[in-house]
């Protein structure tokens, strides 16, 4: 049977994991479905029919779904996963609010943050904070699964023709009501897909060092991101925190500036294609995952950075 991935927007565009999700359903069988859920959304179900991966494209338009609230959204996900034998969605705050709710509904146990697909009913997933790999093998009749974004390609965006078909809604239980959403806006790329990294950890001091974060990572175009002792401290927001309670990222280049490399910390960074590490204590843990090191003082190595990237004056795109 046919493989059910529940699309993230925002009723007017596709969230890039939801391309990353699709590479990983097509693992699982090359039927894929994408449900779309929302308020609007015609546009997002037409930009998910062009995705060649995609063999259908599921909407349901109702003012229940606008706002993603996990009470409203899991039972409708419940409903139509009926014709299907895996049910799937990104392992990110959108995917772990209501994916939960689904499996128990189906009384079958949920297969979280899966990295690689085996088979159709066999995954590999990280534990132990990413220093072991579980291999596990589901033989519930339906399975319900999570998967880690940056461990899969994203998919194609064009050449499909996927077709589309409406979706009734369900009844909600009135549990629950959206009251507001408060959303960080900020011009460089969201932290989960970036292709550049520069993070802060502890090492920085204050808050108002992570100047220097920010300066080097708007020369490169980079997301800004912070080891959770930084953001604890009270150093930046815990929106930007990377590890294992954080975003996991997987970037071109991740540059780590004052950050020691606590295990919790090495789970969210590791498999970045290139990490670069600056720290004055030469036994840091985090030059053990380092391609790059330099053991130095940031507070003299991160303006000496600056100053040659000025004179390049070069923004990576």
């Amino acid at each position: 049977m046919s493989v059910l991935l529940i699309a993230e927007h925002n009723n007017a565009k596709l969230k890039p994991f939801t391309l990353n999700a699709i590479t990983a359903a097509s693992k699982m069988d090359a039927d894929v479905h994408v449900l779309i859920a929302g308020t609007n959304c015609e546009n997002v179900a037409k930009e998910i029919a062009n995705i060649p991966l995609v063999k259908k494209v599921l909407v349901c338009d109702s003012p229940n779904y606008q706002n993603y609230l996990p009470e409203n959204l899991a039972p409708l996900v419940t409903k139509v996963s009926e014709k299907y034998d895996h049910i799937v969605a990104s392992a990110n705050t959108f995917g772990k609010n209501f994916m939960p709710r689904v499996a128990a509904a189906l009384d079958v146990s949920q297969v979280s943050d899966i990295i690689k697909v085996n088979s159709s009913d066999t995954f590999m997933r990280p534990i132990y904070a990413g220093n072991a790999f579980a291999t596990v093998k589901s033989n519930d009749k339906k399975k319900c699964i999570t998967i880690r974004p940056t461990s899969f390609e994203s998919a194609e965006k064009s050449g499909g023709s996927a077709e589309i078909e409406k979706v009734e809604a369900v009844n909600v239980p009135n549990t629950s009501r959206f009251i507001k959403r408060e959303e960080t806006k900020s011009e460089r790329p969201e932290l989960g897909t970036a292709r550049i990294v520069v993070s802060g950890g502890r090492g920085l001091e204050s808050g108002d060092n992570f100047k220097l974060i920010n300066d080097i990572a708007d020369k490169l175009n980079a997301a800004v991101g912070a080891s959770r002792a930084a953001v604890d401290a009270g150093y930046i927001s815990n929106d930007h925190q990377v590890g294992q309670t954080g975003k996991v990222v997987v970037p071109d280049l991740y540059i780590a500036v004052g950050i020691s490399g606590a295990i919790q910390h090495l789970a969210g960074m590791k498999e970045s294609k290139i990490i670069v590490a600056i720290n004055k204590d030469g036994e840091a843990p985090i030059f053990s995952v380092a391609d790059y090191g330099l053991e130095a003082d940031l507070f003299t190595a991160l303006p000496e950075f600056l100053a040659e990237l000025n004179k390049l004056n070069t923004i990576q795109k």
